[in-house]
Protein backbone atom coordinates (compact mmCIF):
# COMPACT_ATOMS: atom_id res chain seq x y z
CA UNK A 1 0.00 0.00 0.00
CA UNK A 2 3.07 2.15 0.80
CA UNK A 3 4.54 1.44 -2.79
CA UNK A 4 1.06 2.88 -4.33
CA UNK A 5 1.18 5.50 -2.13
CA UNK A 6 4.69 6.46 -3.38
CA UNK A 7 3.97 5.77 -6.93
CA UNK A 8 1.00 7.92 -6.83
CA UNK A 9 2.28 11.14 -5.14
CA UNK A 10 5.72 10.56 -7.77
CA UNK A 11 2.99 10.84 -10.83
CA UNK A 12 1.54 13.73 -9.25
CA UNK A 13 4.92 15.36 -9.06
CA UNK A 14 5.45 15.00 -12.09
CA UNK A 15 2.67 16.24 -13.83
CA UNK A 16 2.65 19.12 -12.02
CA UNK A 17 6.15 19.43 -13.73
CA UNK A 18 4.95 19.05 -17.03
CA UNK A 19 2.24 21.32 -16.78
CA UNK A 20 4.73 24.03 -15.28
CA UNK A 21 7.38 23.50 -17.99
CA UNK A 22 4.60 23.61 -20.93
CA UNK A 23 4.62 26.97 -21.53
CA UNK A 24 8.52 27.78 -21.68
CA UNK A 25 8.44 25.01 -24.02
CA UNK A 26 5.51 26.41 -25.85
CA UNK A 27 6.92 29.76 -26.80
CA UNK A 28 10.30 28.25 -27.41
CA UNK A 29 8.76 26.12 -30.02
CA UNK A 30 6.97 29.27 -31.12
CA UNK A 31 9.50 31.72 -31.35
CA UNK A 32 11.66 28.92 -33.46
CA UNK A 33 8.43 28.87 -35.82
CA UNK A 34 8.60 32.80 -36.25
CA UNK A 35 12.37 32.31 -37.51
CA UNK A 36 11.72 29.57 -39.48
CA UNK A 37 8.62 31.91 -40.70
CA UNK A 38 10.76 34.54 -41.43
CA UNK A 39 13.76 32.38 -43.25
CA UNK A 40 10.26 30.43 -45.31
CA UNK A 41 9.22 34.77 -46.19
CA UNK A 42 12.84 35.27 -47.33
CA UNK A 43 13.21 32.54 -49.38
CA UNK A 44 9.67 32.96 -50.67
CA UNK A 45 10.57 36.46 -51.54
CA UNK A 46 13.76 35.10 -53.27
CA UNK A 47 11.89 32.74 -55.76
CA UNK A 48 9.56 35.79 -56.91
CA UNK A 49 12.61 37.76 -57.44
CA UNK A 50 14.34 35.49 -59.55
CA UNK A 51 11.36 35.52 -62.22
CA UNK A 52 10.77 39.35 -61.99
CA UNK A 53 13.58 41.54 -60.29
CA UNK A 54 16.66 39.79 -59.88
CA UNK A 55 19.29 41.99 -61.12
CA UNK A 56 23.06 41.05 -61.69
CA UNK A 57 25.33 40.67 -59.15
CA UNK A 58 28.18 42.53 -60.59
CA UNK A 59 28.62 46.46 -61.12
CA UNK A 60 28.53 47.75 -64.84
CA UNK A 61 31.44 49.27 -65.86
CA UNK A 62 31.33 51.25 -69.15
CA UNK A 63 31.15 49.05 -71.62
CA UNK A 64 35.17 48.70 -72.06
CA UNK A 65 35.93 50.44 -68.96
CA UNK A 66 38.79 52.46 -68.55
CA UNK A 67 38.86 52.45 -64.67
CA UNK A 68 41.70 54.92 -64.21
CA UNK A 69 41.33 57.60 -67.10
CA UNK A 70 42.12 60.95 -66.41
CA UNK A 71 38.21 62.01 -67.19
CA UNK A 72 36.32 58.29 -66.65
CA UNK A 73 32.95 59.52 -68.11
CA UNK A 74 33.65 60.92 -71.29
CA UNK A 75 32.74 59.00 -74.29
CA UNK A 76 34.77 56.01 -75.36
CA UNK A 77 34.04 56.50 -79.14
CA UNK A 78 35.14 59.99 -78.54
CA UNK A 79 38.33 59.81 -76.99
CA UNK A 80 39.36 55.95 -77.55
CA UNK A 81 40.24 53.44 -74.98
CA UNK A 82 43.03 53.83 -73.55
CA UNK A 83 43.74 50.88 -70.87
CA UNK A 84 40.99 48.59 -72.22
CA UNK A 85 39.88 47.18 -68.99
CA UNK A 86 38.09 43.61 -69.66
CA UNK A 87 34.55 43.60 -69.92
CA UNK A 88 32.89 41.83 -66.95
CA UNK A 89 29.81 40.64 -69.07
CA UNK A 90 31.99 37.81 -71.06
CA UNK A 91 31.43 34.69 -71.60
CA UNK A 92 32.91 32.02 -69.25
CA UNK A 93 36.90 31.67 -70.14
CA UNK A 94 37.82 28.44 -72.28
CA UNK A 95 41.48 28.86 -72.73
CA UNK A 96 42.99 28.55 -76.74
CA UNK A 97 45.64 26.06 -77.57
CA UNK A 98 48.06 28.56 -78.15
CA UNK A 99 51.93 28.14 -79.10
CA UNK A 100 53.32 30.40 -75.66
CA UNK A 101 56.42 28.34 -75.24
CA UNK A 102 58.57 31.44 -75.83
CA UNK A 103 56.88 33.51 -72.87
CA UNK A 104 58.25 33.29 -69.18
CA UNK A 105 55.92 32.62 -66.92
CA UNK A 106 56.60 35.03 -63.56
CA UNK A 107 55.49 34.25 -59.91
CA UNK A 108 56.39 36.07 -56.85
CA UNK A 109 59.14 33.50 -56.28
CA UNK A 110 60.77 33.92 -59.59
CA UNK A 111 60.23 37.89 -60.68
CA UNK A 112 62.85 39.82 -58.60
CA UNK A 113 65.43 37.60 -60.25
CA UNK A 114 64.44 37.14 -63.33
CA UNK A 115 64.00 40.80 -63.93
CA UNK A 116 67.84 41.93 -62.19
CA UNK A 117 69.08 38.85 -64.46
CA UNK A 118 67.67 40.15 -67.52
CA UNK A 119 68.42 43.59 -68.92
CA UNK A 120 65.29 44.16 -71.27
CA UNK A 121 61.89 42.12 -70.17
CA UNK A 122 58.35 43.06 -71.12
CA UNK A 123 56.06 41.86 -69.33
CA UNK A 124 52.10 41.23 -69.35
CA UNK A 125 49.58 40.88 -66.21
CA UNK A 126 46.52 39.67 -67.42
CA UNK A 127 43.38 37.72 -65.91
CA UNK A 128 43.02 33.92 -67.45
CA UNK A 129 39.36 35.71 -68.18
CA UNK A 130 39.97 38.57 -69.58
CA UNK A 131 38.68 39.02 -73.24
CA UNK A 132 41.48 41.37 -74.35
CA UNK A 133 43.97 39.35 -72.82
CA UNK A 134 42.84 36.37 -74.85
CA UNK A 135 43.09 38.27 -77.67
CA UNK A 136 46.45 39.58 -76.84
CA UNK A 137 47.61 36.01 -76.58
CA UNK A 138 48.23 34.87 -79.58
CA UNK A 139 49.89 38.02 -80.76
CA UNK A 140 52.51 38.31 -77.51
CA UNK A 141 53.38 34.55 -78.08
CA UNK A 142 54.22 35.16 -81.88
CA UNK A 143 56.36 38.33 -80.77
CA UNK A 144 57.84 36.27 -77.97
CA UNK A 145 58.97 33.38 -80.71
CA UNK A 146 60.34 36.29 -83.35
CA UNK A 147 62.31 38.14 -80.81
CA UNK A 148 64.03 34.85 -79.64
CA UNK A 149 67.68 35.29 -79.72
CA UNK A 150 67.24 39.07 -79.36
CA UNK A 151 68.15 40.69 -75.76
CA UNK A 152 64.88 40.50 -74.92
CA UNK A 153 62.56 38.22 -73.26
CA UNK A 154 58.72 38.23 -72.58
CA UNK A 155 57.33 37.12 -69.64
CA UNK A 156 53.69 36.93 -68.00
CA UNK A 157 52.26 37.17 -64.92
CA UNK A 158 49.20 35.74 -63.68
CA UNK A 159 47.40 38.62 -61.71
CA UNK A 160 44.68 36.48 -59.96
CA UNK A 161 47.14 34.20 -58.83
CA UNK A 162 50.20 36.62 -58.07
CA UNK A 163 47.92 39.74 -55.77
CA UNK A 164 50.82 41.21 -54.26
CA UNK A 165 53.20 41.37 -57.38
CA UNK A 166 50.05 43.29 -59.29
CA UNK A 167 49.51 45.73 -56.00
CA UNK A 168 53.20 46.27 -56.17
CA UNK A 169 53.26 47.22 -60.01
CA UNK A 170 49.86 49.10 -59.96
CA UNK A 171 47.33 46.81 -61.98
CA UNK A 172 44.18 47.95 -62.26
CA UNK A 173 43.14 46.32 -65.26
CA UNK A 174 43.77 43.68 -67.96
CA UNK A 175 45.89 43.26 -69.57
CA UNK A 176 48.68 45.54 -68.09
CA UNK A 177 51.88 45.67 -69.97
CA UNK A 178 55.23 47.09 -68.81
CA UNK A 179 58.56 47.51 -70.31
CA UNK A 180 61.68 47.25 -67.85
CA UNK A 181 65.19 48.47 -68.61
CA UNK A 182 67.49 47.58 -66.12
CA UNK A 183 64.96 46.91 -63.89
CA UNK A 184 63.17 50.03 -64.71
CA UNK A 185 59.70 49.89 -65.77
CA UNK A 186 57.16 52.08 -68.14
CA UNK A 187 53.98 51.16 -69.35
CA UNK A 188 54.13 49.77 -72.93
CA UNK A 189 52.15 52.18 -75.28
CA UNK A 190 51.95 50.74 -78.48
CA UNK A 191 49.32 48.73 -80.06
CA UNK A 192 48.61 44.96 -79.27
CA UNK A 193 49.32 42.93 -82.34
CA UNK A 194 52.75 41.35 -82.96
CA UNK A 195 54.17 43.78 -85.57
CA UNK A 196 53.97 46.67 -83.41
CA UNK A 197 55.20 44.98 -80.33
CA UNK A 198 58.26 43.56 -82.57
CA UNK A 199 58.54 47.12 -83.57
CA UNK A 200 58.48 48.75 -80.36
CA UNK A 201 60.78 46.50 -78.35
CA UNK A 202 63.93 46.56 -81.34
CA UNK A 203 63.62 50.53 -81.18
CA UNK A 204 64.50 50.10 -77.55
CA UNK A 205 66.76 47.42 -77.72
CA UNK A 206 68.34 48.89 -80.13
CA UNK A 207 71.16 51.46 -80.35
CA UNK A 208 67.98 54.51 -79.33
CA UNK A 209 70.08 57.05 -81.44
CA UNK A 210 71.48 57.78 -84.62
CA UNK A 211 74.25 59.80 -86.41
CA UNK A 212 74.04 62.68 -88.08
CA UNK A 213 76.95 63.36 -89.99
CA UNK A 214 75.83 65.62 -92.53
CA UNK A 215 73.64 69.41 -93.12
CA UNK A 216 71.31 67.34 -95.82
CA UNK A 217 70.54 64.53 -92.91
CA UNK A 218 70.46 67.31 -90.22
CA UNK A 219 67.88 69.48 -92.47
CA UNK A 220 65.20 66.51 -93.45
CA UNK A 221 65.07 66.14 -89.37
CA UNK A 222 64.53 69.08 -88.58
CA UNK A 223 61.62 69.57 -91.08
CA UNK A 224 60.10 65.89 -90.59
CA UNK A 225 60.23 65.19 -86.99
CA UNK A 226 58.25 67.31 -84.01
CA UNK A 227 61.03 66.73 -81.33
CA UNK A 228 64.13 66.07 -81.63
CA UNK A 229 66.91 65.60 -78.99
CA UNK A 230 70.76 66.78 -80.29
CA UNK A 231 73.96 65.23 -78.62
CA UNK A 232 77.01 67.32 -79.87
CA UNK A 233 79.93 65.49 -78.82
CA UNK A 234 83.58 65.12 -78.57
CA UNK A 235 83.44 61.26 -80.35
CA UNK A 236 80.11 59.49 -81.88
CA UNK A 237 81.82 55.86 -79.73
CA UNK A 238 82.49 56.00 -75.66
CA UNK A 239 80.73 56.69 -72.47
CA UNK A 240 79.18 60.04 -74.05
CA UNK A 241 77.54 58.24 -76.41
CA UNK A 242 76.51 55.29 -74.13
CA UNK A 243 74.74 58.14 -71.43
CA UNK A 244 72.50 59.62 -74.39
CA UNK A 245 71.79 56.31 -75.69
CA UNK A 246 70.84 54.56 -72.70
CA UNK A 247 68.44 58.09 -71.97
CA UNK A 248 66.58 57.49 -75.62
CA UNK A 249 65.93 54.40 -74.02
CA UNK A 250 63.55 55.61 -71.59
CA UNK A 251 61.55 58.37 -73.71
CA UNK A 252 59.03 56.78 -76.46
CA UNK A 253 57.96 59.65 -78.28
CA UNK A 254 61.36 61.70 -79.01
CA UNK A 255 63.75 60.57 -81.80
CA UNK A 256 67.57 61.45 -80.46
CA UNK A 257 70.61 61.87 -82.65
CA UNK A 258 74.20 62.40 -82.10
CA UNK A 259 77.12 64.45 -83.96
CA UNK A 260 80.44 65.96 -83.89
CA UNK A 261 79.78 68.08 -86.74
CA UNK A 262 80.45 71.68 -85.88
CA UNK A 263 77.85 72.87 -88.87
CA UNK A 264 75.42 70.36 -87.94
CA UNK A 265 75.32 71.78 -84.43
CA UNK A 266 74.68 75.31 -85.71
CA UNK A 267 72.08 74.29 -87.76
CA UNK A 268 70.21 72.94 -84.11
CA UNK A 269 70.49 76.04 -82.61
CA UNK A 270 73.83 75.04 -81.15
CA UNK A 271 76.88 77.31 -80.81
CA UNK A 272 79.95 75.44 -82.30
CA UNK A 273 82.33 76.70 -79.77
CA UNK A 274 80.46 75.47 -76.86
CA UNK A 275 82.07 72.88 -74.85
CA UNK A 276 81.11 69.64 -75.47
CA UNK A 277 79.59 67.37 -74.61
CA UNK A 278 76.21 69.59 -75.59
CA UNK A 279 72.45 68.69 -76.07
CA UNK A 280 69.28 70.13 -77.50
CA UNK A 281 66.03 69.96 -77.45
CA UNK A 282 64.11 71.07 -80.50
CA UNK A 283 60.00 71.03 -80.59
CA UNK A 284 58.13 72.46 -83.63
CA UNK A 285 55.83 74.14 -80.63
CA UNK A 286 55.26 77.89 -79.20
CA UNK A 287 58.93 77.03 -77.10
CA UNK A 288 60.92 75.73 -79.59
CA UNK A 289 64.37 75.09 -77.87
CA UNK A 290 65.68 74.15 -74.56
CA UNK A 291 68.87 74.22 -74.16
CA UNK A 292 70.17 71.30 -71.28
CA UNK A 293 72.77 72.19 -68.54
CA UNK A 294 73.60 69.59 -66.15
CA UNK A 295 75.79 66.85 -65.86
CA UNK A 296 75.46 64.64 -68.82
CA UNK A 297 74.54 60.95 -67.45
CA UNK A 298 71.56 58.61 -68.41
CA UNK A 299 69.14 60.18 -65.68
CA UNK A 300 69.46 63.89 -65.93
CA UNK A 301 69.46 63.85 -70.20
CA UNK A 302 66.07 62.11 -69.01
CA UNK A 303 64.68 64.58 -67.31
CA UNK A 304 65.00 67.04 -68.92
CA UNK A 305 63.73 65.64 -71.88
CA UNK A 306 60.69 64.60 -69.98
CA UNK A 307 60.20 67.91 -68.68
CA UNK A 308 60.95 69.97 -71.96
CA UNK A 309 58.99 67.27 -74.05
CA UNK A 310 55.31 68.63 -73.57
CA UNK A 311 54.34 71.82 -75.46
CA UNK A 312 53.68 74.55 -72.69
CA UNK A 313 49.95 74.60 -73.74
CA UNK A 314 48.58 70.97 -74.92
CA UNK A 315 44.87 71.69 -76.74
CA UNK A 316 42.58 69.46 -75.92
CA UNK A 317 41.83 67.32 -79.37
CA UNK A 318 41.59 63.42 -80.25
CA UNK A 319 44.91 63.72 -81.11
CA UNK A 320 46.43 65.12 -78.07
CA UNK A 321 44.29 63.13 -75.57
CA UNK A 322 46.74 60.06 -75.42
CA UNK A 323 49.38 62.56 -74.18
CA UNK A 324 47.43 63.60 -71.36
CA UNK A 325 46.35 60.49 -70.57
CA UNK A 326 49.25 58.60 -70.37
CA UNK A 327 51.43 61.42 -69.45
CA UNK A 328 53.64 60.70 -66.24
CA UNK A 329 53.00 64.28 -65.54
CA UNK A 330 49.28 63.59 -63.45
CA UNK A 331 48.48 66.62 -61.92
CA UNK A 332 46.79 69.37 -64.73
CA UNK A 333 45.81 72.94 -64.95
CA UNK A 334 43.10 73.63 -67.27
CA UNK A 335 41.77 76.53 -68.86
CA UNK A 336 37.97 76.80 -70.60
CA UNK A 337 37.56 79.43 -73.12
CA UNK A 338 35.70 80.09 -76.27
CA UNK A 339 37.84 80.72 -79.27
CA UNK A 340 36.36 83.89 -79.63
CA UNK A 341 37.77 85.16 -75.89
CA UNK A 342 40.83 82.32 -75.38
CA UNK A 343 43.45 84.84 -76.98
CA UNK A 344 43.37 87.31 -74.35
CA UNK A 345 44.24 84.85 -71.92
CA UNK A 346 47.03 82.23 -73.28
CA UNK A 347 49.48 84.36 -73.47
CA UNK A 348 49.66 84.73 -69.70
CA UNK A 349 48.22 80.58 -69.29
CA UNK A 350 51.16 79.59 -71.61
CA UNK A 351 53.73 82.00 -69.88
CA UNK A 352 52.81 80.51 -66.21
CA UNK A 353 53.31 77.12 -68.18
CA UNK A 354 57.17 77.93 -67.88
CA UNK A 355 57.06 77.80 -63.87
CA UNK A 356 56.05 73.99 -63.89
CA UNK A 357 57.51 72.30 -66.58
CA UNK A 358 58.02 68.41 -65.55
CA UNK A 359 55.15 69.58 -62.48
CA UNK A 360 51.92 69.80 -63.94
CA UNK A 361 50.17 69.89 -67.87
CA UNK A 362 48.73 72.93 -68.88
CA UNK A 363 45.49 72.13 -70.95
CA UNK A 364 43.25 74.67 -73.37
CA UNK A 365 39.75 73.40 -73.34
CA UNK A 366 37.85 75.22 -76.24
CA UNK A 367 34.64 75.11 -75.18
CA UNK A 368 32.90 75.94 -78.05
CA UNK A 369 34.43 72.85 -79.53
CA UNK A 370 31.02 70.42 -79.81
CA UNK A 371 33.19 67.13 -80.40
CA UNK A 372 36.04 67.62 -77.90
CA UNK A 373 35.88 70.74 -75.78
CA UNK A 374 32.41 70.82 -74.71
CA UNK A 375 32.21 66.78 -73.40
CA UNK A 376 35.27 67.89 -71.12
CA UNK A 377 33.27 71.12 -70.06
CA UNK A 378 30.47 68.84 -69.23
CA UNK A 379 32.08 66.34 -67.03
CA UNK A 380 33.81 69.01 -64.98
CA UNK A 381 30.74 71.00 -64.46
CA UNK A 382 31.96 73.97 -66.35
CA UNK A 383 29.30 76.12 -68.26
CA UNK A 384 29.41 79.40 -69.76
CA UNK A 385 32.12 80.60 -72.56
CA UNK A 386 34.68 80.95 -69.72
CA UNK A 387 37.99 81.91 -68.86
CA UNK A 388 37.29 78.80 -66.23
CA UNK A 389 40.77 77.93 -64.42
CA UNK A 390 40.47 74.23 -63.43
CA UNK A 391 43.02 72.19 -61.38
CA UNK A 392 43.05 68.54 -61.34
CA UNK A 393 44.98 65.77 -59.98
CA UNK A 394 43.89 63.37 -62.59
CA UNK A 395 43.24 59.54 -61.54
CA UNK A 396 45.63 59.58 -58.43
CA UNK A 397 42.42 60.51 -56.13
CA UNK A 398 40.13 62.56 -58.97
CA UNK A 399 40.16 66.13 -56.88
CA UNK A 400 39.06 68.99 -58.89
CA UNK A 401 39.60 72.62 -57.44
CA UNK A 402 38.21 75.99 -59.53
CA UNK A 403 40.44 78.96 -59.21
CA UNK A 404 37.61 82.17 -59.28
CA UNK A 405 39.74 85.23 -59.31
CA UNK A 406 41.12 87.09 -62.36
CA UNK A 407 43.20 85.01 -65.04
CA UNK A 408 46.37 86.96 -64.91
CA UNK A 409 49.75 85.70 -64.58
CA UNK A 410 50.75 86.00 -60.97
CA UNK A 411 47.38 84.50 -60.06
CA UNK A 412 47.78 81.98 -61.99
CA UNK A 413 51.35 81.10 -60.89
CA UNK A 414 51.11 81.99 -57.16
CA UNK A 415 47.99 81.98 -55.92
CA UNK A 416 47.10 79.26 -58.16
CA UNK A 417 49.60 77.24 -59.54
CA UNK A 418 52.04 76.85 -56.55
CA UNK A 419 49.04 76.11 -53.89
CA UNK A 420 48.01 73.86 -56.36
CA UNK A 421 51.24 71.52 -55.92
CA UNK A 422 51.48 72.42 -52.31
CA UNK A 423 47.51 71.18 -51.32
CA UNK A 424 46.53 74.35 -50.43
CA UNK A 425 43.89 74.35 -52.59
CA UNK A 426 39.74 73.89 -51.09
CA UNK A 427 38.92 70.73 -53.55
CA UNK A 428 35.01 71.09 -55.45
CA UNK A 429 32.85 68.87 -55.92
CA UNK A 430 30.02 68.56 -58.39
CA UNK A 431 26.33 68.96 -57.05
CA UNK A 432 22.83 68.75 -58.34
CA UNK A 433 20.49 71.02 -55.76
CA UNK A 434 18.99 69.59 -52.94
CA UNK A 435 15.92 68.27 -53.35
CA UNK A 436 13.22 70.59 -51.96
CA UNK A 437 11.64 66.95 -50.72
CA UNK A 438 13.22 63.54 -49.95
CA UNK A 439 10.15 61.59 -48.63
CA UNK A 440 10.53 58.70 -51.01
CA UNK A 441 11.08 55.18 -50.15
CA UNK A 442 14.79 56.04 -51.32
CA UNK A 443 16.81 58.99 -50.56
CA UNK A 444 17.81 61.19 -53.11
CA UNK A 445 21.63 61.77 -52.23
CA UNK A 446 23.15 64.87 -54.03
CA UNK A 447 27.32 66.06 -53.58
CA UNK A 448 25.98 68.99 -51.08
CA UNK A 449 23.31 66.72 -48.78
CA UNK A 450 26.03 63.91 -48.50
CA UNK A 451 27.38 64.89 -45.12
CA UNK A 452 23.95 65.17 -43.61
CA UNK A 453 22.20 62.29 -44.80
CA UNK A 454 25.06 59.35 -45.34
CA UNK A 455 27.45 61.02 -42.68
CA UNK A 456 24.40 60.44 -40.30
CA UNK A 457 26.03 59.10 -37.29
CA UNK A 458 23.00 57.78 -35.73
CA UNK A 459 22.02 55.70 -39.16
CA UNK A 460 23.05 52.69 -41.15
CA UNK A 461 23.58 53.98 -44.30
CA UNK A 462 22.83 51.98 -47.80
CA UNK A 463 23.91 53.95 -50.68
CA UNK A 464 23.59 53.42 -54.27
CA UNK A 465 25.76 55.45 -56.74
CA UNK A 466 24.11 54.93 -59.74
CA UNK A 467 24.41 56.15 -63.73
CA UNK A 468 21.10 57.24 -65.27
CA UNK A 469 22.19 55.99 -68.80
CA UNK A 470 23.68 52.74 -67.13
CA UNK A 471 21.52 49.04 -68.33
CA UNK A 472 22.54 47.05 -65.33
CA UNK A 473 21.29 50.40 -62.81
CA UNK A 474 17.84 50.51 -64.76
CA UNK A 475 17.80 46.50 -63.37
CA UNK A 476 18.68 46.98 -60.51
CA UNK A 477 15.99 49.86 -59.85
CA UNK A 478 13.06 47.76 -58.86
CA UNK A 479 14.55 45.55 -56.85
CA UNK A 480 16.53 48.50 -54.59
CA UNK A 481 12.83 50.40 -54.62
CA UNK A 482 11.18 46.97 -53.15
CA UNK A 483 13.75 46.92 -50.72
CA UNK A 484 13.63 50.30 -49.21
CA UNK A 485 9.83 49.81 -49.11
CA UNK A 486 10.33 46.87 -46.88
CA UNK A 487 12.73 48.76 -44.70
CA UNK A 488 10.98 52.05 -44.69
CA UNK A 489 9.58 51.51 -41.28
CA UNK A 490 13.35 51.29 -39.63
CA UNK A 491 14.28 54.38 -38.56
CA UNK A 492 17.50 53.95 -37.90
CA UNK A 493 18.28 52.36 -41.44
CA UNK A 494 18.36 54.37 -45.00
CA UNK A 495 18.28 53.29 -48.16
CA UNK A 496 19.78 55.92 -50.34
CA UNK A 497 21.07 56.86 -54.06
CA UNK A 498 22.94 59.13 -55.81
CA UNK A 499 24.14 59.68 -59.08
CA UNK A 500 27.22 59.93 -59.97
CA UNK A 501 27.81 61.36 -63.07
CA UNK A 502 26.07 64.78 -61.44
CA UNK A 503 26.98 64.51 -57.85
CA UNK A 504 30.84 63.73 -56.22
CA UNK A 505 31.61 63.37 -52.81
CA UNK A 506 35.13 62.37 -51.23
CA UNK A 507 33.90 59.37 -49.59
CA UNK A 508 31.78 58.02 -52.45
CA UNK A 509 34.34 56.34 -54.39
CA UNK A 510 33.09 54.18 -57.27
CA UNK A 511 34.91 51.82 -59.35
CA UNK A 512 31.97 51.50 -62.16
CA UNK A 513 28.20 51.59 -62.20
CA UNK A 514 26.08 50.60 -60.19
CA UNK A 515 28.59 50.82 -57.11
CA UNK A 516 26.71 49.86 -53.68
CA UNK A 517 28.23 51.12 -50.64
CA UNK A 518 27.22 50.41 -46.92
CA UNK A 519 28.04 53.24 -44.06
CA UNK A 520 27.68 51.87 -40.35
CA UNK A 521 26.35 53.94 -38.03
CA UNK A 522 28.69 55.33 -35.71
CA UNK A 523 31.99 54.23 -37.79
CA UNK A 524 31.12 56.81 -40.68
CA UNK A 525 35.47 57.87 -40.06
CA UNK A 526 35.89 54.57 -41.49
CA UNK A 527 35.64 53.42 -45.63
CA UNK A 528 32.61 52.21 -46.36
CA UNK A 529 32.08 48.44 -47.19
CA UNK A 530 31.66 48.19 -50.52
CA UNK A 531 28.36 45.18 -51.18
CA UNK A 532 29.70 42.40 -53.06
CA UNK A 533 26.45 40.06 -53.14
CA UNK A 534 23.72 39.08 -55.48
CA UNK A 535 21.01 41.52 -56.05
CA UNK A 536 18.05 40.43 -54.86
CA UNK A 537 16.00 41.84 -52.20
CA UNK A 538 16.73 38.83 -49.79
CA UNK A 539 20.63 38.97 -50.21
CA UNK A 540 20.65 43.20 -49.46
CA UNK A 541 18.57 42.03 -46.41
CA UNK A 542 20.70 39.60 -45.34
CA UNK A 543 23.85 41.89 -45.94
CA UNK A 544 22.37 44.83 -43.86
CA UNK A 545 21.53 42.06 -41.05
CA UNK A 546 24.88 41.40 -40.71
CA UNK A 547 26.69 44.63 -41.06
CA UNK A 548 24.16 46.73 -39.23
CA UNK A 549 25.45 48.65 -36.52
CA UNK A 550 22.07 49.06 -35.31
CA UNK A 551 20.27 45.42 -34.74
CA UNK A 552 16.37 45.70 -36.94
CA UNK A 553 14.17 43.10 -37.70
CA UNK A 554 11.90 43.57 -40.50
CA UNK A 555 8.26 44.50 -39.15
CA UNK A 556 5.71 42.25 -40.90
CA UNK A 557 2.70 43.65 -42.02
CA UNK A 558 -0.81 43.06 -39.75
CA UNK A 559 1.88 43.03 -36.72
CA UNK A 560 1.56 45.69 -33.95
CA UNK A 561 3.42 48.42 -34.20
CA UNK A 562 7.15 48.62 -31.97
CA UNK A 563 5.75 52.38 -30.86
CA UNK A 564 2.56 51.06 -29.48
CA UNK A 565 1.95 50.69 -25.99
CA UNK A 566 2.45 46.77 -24.85
CA UNK A 567 -0.94 44.66 -24.98
CA UNK A 568 -2.98 44.17 -21.31
CA UNK A 569 -3.03 40.24 -19.98
CA UNK A 570 -6.98 40.57 -21.01
CA UNK A 571 -5.91 41.11 -24.53
CA UNK A 572 -2.93 39.78 -25.32
CA UNK A 573 -3.92 36.15 -26.06
CA UNK A 574 -6.08 37.75 -28.57
CA UNK A 575 -3.91 39.79 -30.35
CA UNK A 576 -1.56 36.96 -30.59
CA UNK A 577 -3.94 34.22 -32.04
CA UNK A 578 -4.94 37.21 -34.59
CA UNK A 579 -0.52 37.87 -35.29
CA UNK A 580 -0.09 34.23 -35.71
CA UNK A 581 -2.93 33.99 -38.44
CA UNK A 582 -2.05 36.74 -40.26
CA UNK A 583 1.58 36.99 -40.24
CA UNK A 584 2.79 34.63 -42.78
CA UNK A 585 -0.14 35.37 -45.14
CA UNK A 586 -0.15 39.10 -45.43
CA UNK A 587 4.18 39.27 -45.33
CA UNK A 588 3.71 36.86 -48.54
CA UNK A 589 0.61 39.19 -50.04
CA UNK A 590 2.74 42.13 -49.98
CA UNK A 591 6.07 40.65 -51.43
Amino acid sequence: MASFRFFIAISLVSLILISTLTPSISKTAKNDDVELDDDEDLRFLEETEGKKDAAPSHSHFNEEDDGDDEYPDLDDEEFGNYHDFDDSDSDPYKEPEIDDKDVFVLKEGNFSDFIEKNKFVMVEFYAPWCGHCQALAPEYAAAATELKGEEVVLAKVDATEENELAQEYDVQGFPTVYFFVDGEHKPYPGARNKEAIVTWIKKKIGPGISNVTTIDEAERILTSESKVALGYLNSLVGPESEEIAAASRLQDDVSFYQTVNPDVAKLFHLDPQVKRPALVLVKMEAEKINYFDGRFVKTAISEFVFSNKLPLITIFTRESAPSIFESDIKKQILMFAASNISEKYLPSFQEAAKSFKGKLIFVYVQVDNEDFGRPVADYFGVSGDGPKLLAYTGNDDARKFVFDGEVTLDKIKVAFGEDFLEDRLKPFYKSEPIPETNDGDVKVVVGNNFDEIVLDESKDVLLEIYAPWCGHCQALEPTYNKLAKHLRGIDSLVIAKMDGTTNEHPRAKSDGFPTILFFPAGNKSFDPITVDTDRTVVAFYKFLKKHASIPFKLQKPGSAPKAEAESTPETKGEESKESDKSSDGGLKDEL
